[in-house]
């Protein structure tokens, strides 16, 4: 099983585990996030690469708020490499991962797969607490301990292909797959169907391709193609 949001990273892990030999399951979610149109590229990912099935779970979690992909806290723009590697960003949404997780631990345990694969990354991975390497560890032993399956022994594991990988290193690993990045979405204030070109999550997309040499195919508003 794949979580899979149509970005760069969950992309190139469903590569990953296609390379694996894994049968193909993905997971996305419409959790009322201001980028849903991410939403388009993970089911045409879903579709390229010929899961078995590609499930999408939906709920709104701009009831709860404190992010600025679920509210209305403005998408920072501009950023320096410096403010990207400090602190935690308003685009963290409060235990994200931890949700989309439990859903996956969830479909894991019915279908009986014993792995989830997450594109957790701790190095490009814009300050986010629940992409790190003891957030996964602390998971699996949990899920151990909540889940039947794993209280028979069918422990899940989840497999982080890229968790110590640079963007560049995610992108070159992702071509030599096969991956076409044409498909993907990374933008978390897009216009008109556009990228933005400026927040976060393009600055990592379009330095990731830079140093890996690889053009971007992404579609920037106004200046930022240039």
């Amino acid at each position: 099983m794949v979580l899979l949001s149509g970005g760069v990273d969950s992309t190139t892990t469903l590569a990953c585990a296609k390379r694996d030999g894994c049968e193909l399951y993905a997971l996305s979610f419409a959790y009322g996030q201001r980028h849903a149109i991410e939403l388009q590229a993970a089911e045409r990912v879903a579709q390229g690469m010929g899961v078995a099935k590609h499930l999408k779970i939906s709920f709104d979690l701009t009831e709860i708020g404190g992010s600025a992909l679920t509210g209305s806290l403005a998408v920072p723009k501009g950023r320096s490499a410096a403010d990207m590697g400090h602190g935690i960003p308003v685009t963290y949404v409060p235990a994200r991962n931890t949700i989309f997780l439990s859903f996956a631990l969830a479909w894991a345990e019915v279908l009986g797969a014993t792995e989830i694969y997450i594109g957790v990354n701790a190095l490009d991975y814009s300050g986010y607490p629940d992409c790190r390497e003891p957030y996964i560890r602390a998971f699996e032993k949990m899920a151990k301990q909540a889940t039947k399956a794993g209280s028979e022994g069918a422990e899940v594991h989840l497999c982080t292909p890229l968790l110590h990988l640079t963007k560049a290193e995610i992108i070159r690993l992702g071509t030599e797959l096969g991956v076409d990045y044409s498909l993907t979405w990374s933008c978390y204030d897009p216009t008109n169907g556009l990228a933005c070109g400026a927040c976060d999550s393009c600055q990592l997309r379009r330095k990731g391709f830079q140093q890996a040499g690889i053009a971007d195919p992404t579609r920037y508003a106004g200046a930022a193609n240039l």
